[in-house]
């Protein structure tokens, strides 16, 4: 069975960001995947001060096991200024190759504007920095807030089908590059 972990860069209550992993990770586990979503509202992560042990911070311990012995990631953030959220750098700064090398990740992005690349493509970049492999297929839900419904489900048929292409390829692909 091929495993994922799925992580949300943003600390909202009501966060888009989870509800787009949340789609995502149906998608997944409805083809058989099995995924592991990490809520970093609920864990204990210290900033990144570029060392590799962090003793008084468990949770760390707990990031780097679960995404050491997943064979994907699903990476989804929101877009801040222009770029990926603190939330979600900080916390694959934690990371290292030890965690990330040869991983195939999924890269979603979430904003209130109009939908772009730039967290995408910015995501992209630090995973090819840490030997990583990011699918070609994105998801970039702008103006989120017009996106889902009250029960957070998704409004368009179009970025439904998206999810399911994104989470087609994300599974067909991780079982290709990891044998």
């Amino acid at each position: 069975m091929v495993k994922f972990v799925g992580i949300a860069g943003s600390l909202r209550p009501d966060s888009y960001t989870h509800q787009a992993l949340a789609h995502a990770v149906d998608r997944l586990t409805a083809m058989g995947a099995e995924v592991e979503v990490l809520d970093l509202r609920t864990m204990n992560l210290p900033f990144c001060d570029g060392g590799n042990e962090y003793p008084d911070h468990p949770d760390v311990r707990r990031l780097q096991d679960a995404v050491k012995q997943a064979d994907g990631l699903i990476l989804a953030t929101p877009e801040y200024h222009g770029s990926v959220s603190g939330v979600i750098k900080n916390t694959l700064d934690l990371m290292s190759f030890d965690q990330l090398d040869g991983k195939v990740a999924g890269v979603i992005s979430v904003l209130g504007g109009q939908p772009n690349s730039n967290a995408l493509n910015h995501l992209r970049l630090i995973m090819r920095w840490v030997h990583a492999w990011v699918i070609p297929e994105q998801v970039a839900i702008g103006q989120a807030w017009k996106a889902f419904g009250e029960d957070g489900k998704l409004l368009d048929e179009a970025l439904a089908t998206r999810f399911d292409q994104f989470a087609r390829s994300l599974l067909d692909n991780t079982r290709k590059l990891r044998g």
